[in-house]
Order: structure tokens, then C-alpha cells, then sequence
């Protein structure tokens, strides 16, 4: 199970690396080095245009990556793999601003079938006990991508960046060759003797799996006559049978999931990320912005670690909880510190001594910012993508994975498309306020939404889920 988890956490570490090239390359293409290049000369809505426009293309691709679920999830990982590859080599090439917004949206297109298929596939080969150890891992290597991306970056312009980011596709699509099919997928097509396999290179050579290998047949099977049922009956059918249990299946997990995603985005996360450079501008009088977003990365990849076993000790629901009062304390923390550097602008300038004395404060904003992604990174963030392998019923695991994760992109290119309009609108420091308003909304749908999944076998696990599928006496 870990070498596959391992082998599939090139996929976010790929996306990682995505979401870390932004703030860099903006930073590169905006430079004193690109001065006689008129074609790459941004304005900030440009800007922002290339830093959101890989989470519409995400949008597209977590629809496409819910449809090719069904293909298989070891294949339709490696079949996206080599055209994200591609889209990176075509950034190294590209000529104006135009092909490198185009060339964004393809690789946030193959980045969120990635980041979805490698989900669903270490939810479906992992037992309860380390499923959520397992799952953070994908979320750890997604921001040691960042980190990479923000360290190599501060060296690279943004060609040399982006054909280093091209390698990790590649390398992806040559590890996934050597890992099984999820046993579930192979015993939905009818290959229980190739799910004995991979059942058996999963739990290691010397492992009974056929206890196990029995349940998920049992109650996958049990779905698949469920789904052809329910495809077979008429419209009038469908609705009648469509009743509250039905409903709690499928909308209260898309809810639920949705919901997660959509507080996740518009907290402010991404703000740090593709513009940490620019607003540590703005807030620091004397610490390096470059320096400061790199640090904020690295203490982002350490929490991501902790975020691994707190999951499986604590459990979802109090760790998002947690996070979600931290998250709006830093954040309102730091809108007030831009605040007091907004009212005072004029006086730092004309005095030298407040000026430095201001520039030794630079450690409440950093702090600030440190509390809001420790905080982020160990239960908004990894628990909003766990739950969507968990609360989803297999029969309707690939719409709803699909669903939720195109949601989540959609609201993650509204929310980094609007951070420079609500920065001229309200202000940095009502544009964080306005985030830390968000996250107290966010409490609240966790406390009187969100159930608690410790421990719980997904349906294909459990030898109960038979009973969850019969007809209602």
C-alpha cells in the first residue's frame, strides 16, 4: 500500500509544482529581465488571469476525469500524466501571454484528473486504519511541490522553471506502470482473479485476503446490480424510488463535500499562494517577501506532515473544527495589521525612525500568516479531499467525486480571479477580513454539517452495505 501511495503521489506533487510556478513566473515575467519583451509585459489582471485560469481548466478536467473513472483508475492516471507533460513543454515555448494563459488552462485540464484518480485510488487500496495517514500523503507531497517550485523559482526565470516542471509527469507515468488496478475497479468489470492479485501485492504475499476479496465482491456486486436497477426503470420509476435514504446517499455527501470545498477556497489560501510575493510587499517593512513565502511554504509542508497522524488519532471533525477558529483568528489578525500599515503609509514614509520601527513588527503578520497555514494544512485543507473518497457510496463514487471536485476548482478560479477586485474594492485588509468572515461560516457548517468518518469502512469494505442497497419493507 505505501509503494503505491508513494508511486501515486507524483500525481499532486505534479500539481504542486502547478500551483508553486505562478507566483515566481509572475515575479520573473513582471522583472527588470523581461523589459524589452513587449509580449510579456503583465498588467496585474493579467496576472491574475495566468495564475487562475489552470483551476477553469481544472473545472473541465475534474467533469472529464468523473466520466473516465470508469476506464480504470491506474490507466486513466497515466494516460493524463503525458499530455501534462506536454503542456509544461509548450509553456517553455510559448511566445506571448495569450499561449501561456492557454497552455495554464490545459495543464490544470490533466492536473485534477491527477489530483482526483489519485485520490479515489489510495481511498479504494487502503484499509480504515491508515486511509487517512495514506491521504495526507498526497497532500504533504503537494506542498513539498510548492515548495519546490517557490525555492527553485527565486533562481529560474519562468522558462527554465517550467521545463523542470515538465519532468514530474513523465516520472509519473512511468511509476504508475508498476502498480496494480484497485481491487474494487477489477472486481466491478468481472476480474476477480486479477483483484486476488493486486488484493495480495497490496496487504504483502503472505497476507488472507480472500475474507476481504469476499466483501468487496459481495457488496460491489451488490452496487452494480443497484445502479443497473435504477438505469433500467423509467423516469416516473426513478423519482418514485428516489426516496429520503436515496437522497442521503447522494446529497447529503455532495453537500457536505461541496460545501468543505467551497469555504476551503475562498479562505484566503490561494491569496498566500499565487500572490504571497506582492502582499508580503505591502505588509513587511524590512523582512525579503521571496525569503518569507518560502518559509511560509516550508512550515505549510511540516504541518502536512503532523496533518497525517493527527487524522487517524483526532479525527476529522475536531481537527476541522480547530482549524477553522484558527484559520479566521490569523486571518482577521492580518487584516488588521495591512490596516494599521494602510493608515500609517504616510507617516513611515515621512519619518525614517517609525518606518523601522515598523519594519520590526514584521513578525505579527508573518506569525499570522504561519497560524492561518498551520491551521489550514491540518484540517481544512487535507480533510476537505478525504471526505470526498469516503462519504460517496461506490455506485455513485465517480459522479460525486467528479461533482465535488469541479466544484472546487470553480470556486478556486473565482476565488483567485477576485482576490486583485476585492484587494482595489475593500482593500488588503478587507479582502482578509472578508476571508476571516468566511472562515466563522465555515465553523459553522462543520459544527451542524459535517459527520465524523474515523474508522469507518467505505461501502465496498463494509459487510453491512448489502443491507443499505435492499428495497425499504
Amino acid at each position: 500500500m505505501v509503494i503505491a501511495a508513494l508511486a501515486v503521489s507524483l500525481a499532486p506533487f505534479s500539481a504542486g509544482l502547478g500551483k508553486g510556478y505562478s507566483s515566481p513566473a509572475i515575479a520573473s515575467l513582471q522583472g527588470p529581465g523581461n523589459a524589452t519583451r513587449r509580449d510579456f509585459q503583465l498588467t496585474d489582471q493579467q496576472a491574475s488571469w495566468l495564475a487562475s485560469l489552470s483551476f477553469l481548466g481544472a473545472l473541465f478536467g475534474g467533469m472529464a476525469g468523473g466520466a473516465a473513472m470508469r476506464h480504470g483508475r491506474r490507466r486513466v492516471l497515466s494516460l493524463a500524466a503525458a499530455p501534462c507533460s506536454l503542456s509544461w513543454l509548450l509553456t517553455v515555448l510559448a511566445t506571448s501571454v495569450r499561449m501561456m494563459c492557454i497552455t495554464a488552462f490545459l495543464g490544470g485540464f490533466c492536473c485534477s484528473i491527477l489530483t482526483m484518480l489519485s485520490q479515489v485510488y489510495i481511498s479504494e487500496i487502503s484499509v480504515p486504519d491508515i486511509r487517512g495517514c495514506l491521504s495526507a500523503v498526497l497532500k504533504i507531497v503537494g506542498h513539498l511541490g510548492v515548495l519546490f517550485s517557490f525555492t527553485i523559482g527565486a533562481y529560474l526565470d519562468w522558462q527554465q522553471l517550467a521545463l523542470c516542471i515538465s519532468a514530474a509527469p513523465l516520472l509519473l507515468f512511468c511509476t504508475v506502470l508498476y502498480i496494480p488496478e484497485t481491487p474494487s475497479y477489477l472486481v466491478l468489470i468481472g476480474k476477480d482473479e486479477e483483484a486476488y492479485k493486486s488484493l495480495l501485492w497490496l496487504r504483502g504475499p503472505n497476507s488472507d485476503v480472500a475474507q476481504e476479496l469476499a466483501t468487496i465482491r459481495t457488496n460491489v456486486l451488490a452496487s452494480k446490480n443497484f445502479s443497473q436497477r435504477q438505469s433500467q426503470m423509467s423516469s416516473s420509476q426513478l423519482i418514485n424510488s428516489f426516496d429520503v435514504r436515496t437522497m442521503n446517499r447522494l446529497l447529503g455527501p455532495i453537500l457536505v463535500t461541496c460545501g468543505l470545498m467551497m469555504f476551503q477556497r475562498f479562505s484566503g489560501a490561494h491569496a498566500f499562494s499565487f500572490y504571497a510575493v506582492p502582499i508580503f510587499r505591502k505588509t513587511f517593512g524590512g523582512m525579503n517577501p521571496h525569503g518569507a513565502a518560502i518559509a511560509v511554504s516550508f512550515v505549510q509542508l511540516l504541518a502536512s506532515c503532523l496533518s497525517g497522524l493527527l487524522i487517524d488519532t483526532v479525527g476529522r471533525l475536531p481537527l476541522l473544527i480547530v482549524s477553522s477558529v484558527l484559520m479566521s483568528m490569523a486571518l482577521a489578525g492580518f487584516g488588521s495589521y495591512a490596516y494599521y500599515e494602510e493608515v500609517h503609509r504616510n507617516q513611515r514614509i515621512q519619518n525614517v525612525m517609525f518606518h523601522q520601527t515598523v519594519g520590526q513588527n514584521d513578525w505579527i503578520p508573518l506569525l499570522c500568516v504561519l497560524v492561518f497555514t498551520i491551521a489550514f494544512s491540518l484540517g481544512m485543507s487535507p480533510i476537505s479531499w478525504l471526505l470526498i473518497g469516503e462519504l460517496f457510496p461506490l455506485e455513485y463514487r465517480a459522479f460525486g467525486s467528479a461533482m465535488a471536485t469541479a466544484f472546487s476548482y470553480l470556486c478556486a478560479f473565482v476565488g483567485v480571479k477576485t482576490f486583485v477586485d476585492f484587494q482595489q474594492a475593500l482593500g488588503l485588509h478587507g479582502a482578509f477580513w472578508l476571508y476571516a468572515s468566511i472562515s466563522v461560516g465555515g465553523l459553522c457548517f462543520v459544527v451542524c454539517c459535517v459527520p465524523e468518518t474515523k474508522g469507518r469502512d467505505l461501502d465496498e469494505m463494509d459487510p453491512n452495505y448489502v443491507q443499505s442497497l435492499s428495497p425499504k419493507r
